[in-house]
């Protein structure tokens, strides 16, 4: 009887932790910068390597700093979405070319259009490790101070531009030091 009883309780447990599992939701993994100040960085650009970017760049405004490659295959679903972001001008998008050949980033910017309003060219990654990413695309959301706001893990897509990241950027393009947008409004949006 006992030889029957382990093997049921094995099972059990191990049903229990599969069960749990799908309750997770992947994509949502937590940033240990969001409501903290963006890393700083200091890059060339991708298109022009003889100019520079860095994080102090775009402080006092409201942007998504996207990074993407061109050998990521998710990016090229997401590229559309960007190009609608980028005509519709309601917020600006940065890229991070992250450990990308610069000329093949290029050319994925001459076929597809150019939705960014600059590119830093992280060739080794090391600021996309500074930012805690772990794949391509990602797209954090950074305040007028600096500070992360949100981070989208893998594609942005319309429902989460109209959902979650466009409201958010609304309340922040108002927003002053002072009456920063409220934690339940960023909760909110996962």
């Amino acid at each position: 009887m006992v030889k029957y009883i382990i093997p049921l309780v094995l099972f059990l447990v191990l049903a229990g932790f599969l069960f749990a599992g799908l309750s997770l939701k992947p994509r949502e993994v937590p940033s240990p910068f969001i409501g903290k100040a963006a890393p700083d960085f200091n890059l060339p650009q991708l298109l022009q390597p003889e100019k520079s970017i860095s994080r102090d760049d775009m402080l006092g405004k409201v942007y998504l700093l996207n990074v993407w490659a061109s050998w990521c295959v998710t990016c090229k679903y997401e590229h559309p979405l960007l190009m609608e972001l980028k005509n519709s001008r309601l917020v600006d998008v940065y890229g991070l070319n992250y450990k990308d050949k610069r000329e093949d980033a290029r050319l994925v910017l001459r076929r597809t259009g150019d939705p960014y309003v600059v590119n830093a060219y992280d060739e080794e990654g090391r600021v996309g490790i500074d930012y805690g990413v772990t794949g391509t695309p990602e797209t954090f959301l950074i305040d007028k101070n600096g500070t992360v706001v949100h981070k989208v893990i893998g594609s942005l897509t319309p429902d989460i531009l109209r959902n979650c990241i466009l409201p958010l950027v609304e309340q922040l393009k108002m927003a002053d030091r002072q009456n920063q947008v409220s934690r339940e409004a960023v909760e909110a949006c996962v």
